[in-house]
């Protein structure tokens, strides 16, 4: 199996880790790549902010202290409890597409407040979770921010209750238990994917098309989410889905299954059921709306698309109009909210009521769609927040 790009930048960010710094031209030997593309992957972590490239060589961001154990406190920031450093773990499934942006939120806001943040990463393998959030606290980690690595419906019931029973104080990244089940008595904070498909789908009515058609992976947390908020759009806005949602898997590892789903959305275009699609995710829509165009379908003429993650979607030859969580701002508040708890133990047992807190994305308007209607907010709604209070 063909490995991919965000793979084979999990290989490098983790072997950086754990050297503490590498020559860049001794990447590609120890990757099993060429030279171009190990100068290309640094290039493109060191442009996101993931690794530090200095005199050939390249460090993770900030490293004080033992090697690969990044330290990225404040000098003299402290705790807040005697000038003592603040330390947060992190489990995160990836350091790179999507999870990227909600690693650097959380490191900004412990920075900000003068504690460090140690990650580890479970590169989606949900039974490895338990393991490495123990291998964090035993690191010093006084609480934890944690992302799982589900990937099937069926994990957060037989890979989720572990984080309950967890000895330190925890926040949920991204990531909701079943409903009345042990993960609900825990902070989370999580993007409303749900209220993101209700702006595309609503963007793109707006515009005179019928229902969008679904395309979306069924591989994530996220993509479970898209998919019902899909439904509950289609309700809120009295629309029925001209077909059932069309699965979508990455090209790179399925060509098989990438053509199968570009032949169901020509299909449903041909029997005139859709002019309008959400994709889920960026670079499923990109390869996507190149495969069309070799079969002689033009965006936005013949289809308006709207991506859902916004990572790469302005990137592509026709800018993607996106769907775009908040994953900065989730990064950024779970580790305030738990910084928060931290700090409130000490005085305060309970630290006061839980909170789930959900953060609207936002819509960014690019090509894919056509004209925007006039007076069309680009870049709608402002990021809000809505929080429910549990006991």
């Amino acid at each position: 199996m063909r490995e991919s790009a965000a793979e084979r930048h999990d290989r490098l960010l983790e072997l950086v880790r754990r050297r503490g710094s590498v020559r860049v031209s001794d990447l590609a030997g120890q990757l099993g790549v060429s030279p171009v593309t190990a100068r290309r992957d640094v290039e493109a972590l060191a442009v996101r902010g993931l690794l530090d490239r200095v005199h050939g060589k390249v460090s993770w961001p900030h490293t004080e202290g033992a090697p690969g154990v990044p330290a990225q406190g404040i000098p003299g920031g402290g705790s807040g409890g005697g000038g003592r450093e603040l330390v947060l773990g992190m489990l995160a499934p990836n350091a790179t597409y999507y999870f990227a942006e909600v690693i650097r939120g959380a490191h900004e806001a412990a920075a900000a407040a003068g504690a460090r943040l140690i990650l580890r990463i479970s590169d989606y393998r949900p039974q490895d979770d338990p393991a490495l959030a123990a291998g964090l606290v035993a690191a010093g980690a006084e609480g934890l921010l944690v992302a799982p690595g589900w990937k099937e419906p069926h994990d957060p019931v037989e890979h989720g209750r572990w984080i309950a029973e967890l000895p330190v104080p925890t926040v949920l990244l991204e990531r909701r238990g079943v409903p009345g089940g042990a993960l609900d008595d825990l902070d989370r904070v999580c993007s409303d994917h749900a209220h993101g498909v209700l702006l595309a789908v609503r963007h793109l009515t707006g515009l005179g098309h019928r229902a969008p058609l679904l395309v979306a992976r069924a591989d994530s947390p996220t993509a479970v989410a898209v998919r019902a908020g899909y439904r509950q759009a289609l309700d809120a806005l009295g629309l029925q889905a001209p077909r059932p949602v069309i699965g979508s898997v990455p090209a790179e590892t399925d060509p098989a299954g990438f053509e199968a789903t570009v032949r169901a959305l020509l299909d449903a275009m041909g029997d005139g059921e859709a002019t309008a699609a959400l994709v889920h995710n960026d670079v499923d829509a990109i390869r996507i709306v190149q495969r069309l165009a070799e079969l002689g379908v033009r965006v936005p003429q013949d289809l308006a698309l709207v991506a859902y993650d916004d990572e790469v979607a302005a990137l592509a030859d026709i800018p993607l109009t996106a769907v775009a969580p908040p994953k900065h701002e989730v990064g950024r508040y779970a580790a305030q909210l738990l910084i928060e708890r931290l700090r409130g133990a000490s005085t305060e047992p309970s630290a006061g009521p839980r909170r789930h807190v959900d953060l609207l994305p936002r819509l960014r308007v690019r090509s894919s769609c056509g004209a925007p209607r006039p007076g069309e907010d680009t870049d709608a709604p402002a990021l809000q927040a809505a929080t429910t209070a549990h006991p």
